[in-house]
């Protein structure tokens, strides 16, 4: 498959199955008539490939090299998941990590899991729609506060609300595989 099919696939993936019309409450505590459930397109079997490949080619695009992908847990999990798999068939064999919303309470009492070393180690935060930018900005102080080096942040789908922004406000480059304006776009004849 070539990048332009794995788009058009996925971009119909997360049409049929991710976009949704009613009134919703954003994570960001934005109301909003459009709700884009990413989860039900990163968890579909069919996706994941397509979701790693677009990814890493987005992460390569930008001269990024990472040695680890992870963000905020729950958004991020089956997309970190994704590129880390599919980064085994490029040769680069990316490690994931997730970043917990709170610090655990026992053993470690860490927030992030899946690196047993974080200090010095260059890495791309991942997640799945960007809307603010809250959780993304979040996984990337984290990750800093873990001593890594946070190359950038990349994310599905970006809403178009401020995410963009405020991830690059902190030094960070930042990617998206779509925006809500391509998601929402009328399908072409």
């Amino acid at each position: 498959m070539d990048r332009l099919d794995d788009r058009s696939r996925l971009k119909e993936i997360l049409r049929a199955h991710s976009v949704m019309r009613g009134e919703f409450t954003l994570a960001s505590g934005q109301k909003s008539d459009i709700y884009v459930d990413c989860r039900l397109t990163t968890l579909r079997a069919e996706a994941m490939p397509l979701i790693g490949r677009l990814l890493l080619a987005a992460i390569d695009e930008r001269g990024w090299r990472p040695r680890a992908v992870g963000g905020l847990t729950m958004g991020a999990d089956p997309v970190v998941c994704a590129l880390a798999r599919e980064s085994l068939e490029s040769g680069c064999g990316m490690n994931g990590f997730l970043i917990r919303k709170e610090a655990k309470k026992h053993g470690r009492e860490r927030y992030l899991e899946g690196l047993a070393q974080t200090a010095g180690v260059d890495c791309v935060i991942l997640d799945d729609v960007c809307t603010t930018g809250g959780s993304t900005v979040t996984a990337i102080e984290r990750a800093g506060a873990a001593g890594m080096n946070v190359l950038g942040a990349a994310c599905v789908v970006d809403r178009e609300q401020g995410g963009r922004q405020a991830v690059e406000a902190l030094g960070c480059g930042f990617a998206a595989l779509f925006t809500m304006a391509e998601l929402l776009a009328p399908r072409a004849g």
